[in-house]
């Protein structure tokens, strides 16, 4: 039996979020670049700029990732593969995909991920 997926909801919120994401990693950028003409007075200064700049680092690597994520949930659309796991292949569940469009595992593959992950 096949599920009634709304794609055009699913798109549109993915959309969105790409958008915002985009938007997120250009105002980092732009932070880091405003951030490059300060002149440093002193080793608390010169610290403080460098912790700012590795937590942006952090965040935009993980927006980077996100955005990963969107794009390739975006491409499974046109592929007709949108919403179904990439582990175990079954329907991700609706309610996974409202929180997370971009999901690529249902709620037990990501489960078991996690806990693989935690091994390492």
């Amino acid at each position: 039996m096949k599920r009634n997926i709304d794609i055009v909801f699913f798109k549109k919120a993915l959309i969105e979020r790409r958008e915002q994401v985009l938007k997120n990693i250009q105002n980092f950028q732009e932070e880091i670049d405003s951030l490059k003409g300060i002149d440093l007075n002193d080793e608390a200064d010169y610290a403080a700029i460098s912790t700012d700049r590795l937590i942006e680092s952090a965040i935009t690597n993980k927006q980077a990732k996100e955005l990963k994520e969107i794009e390739e949930a975006l491409q499974k659309m046109e592929k007709g593969t949108y919403g179904i796991c990439e582990m175990c292949e079954e329907p991700i569940s609706l309610e996974r995909l409202q929180v997370k469009p971009q999901a690529k595992y249902c709620i037990v593959c990501r489960e078991i991920i996690e806990k693989n992950r935690k091994k390492e």
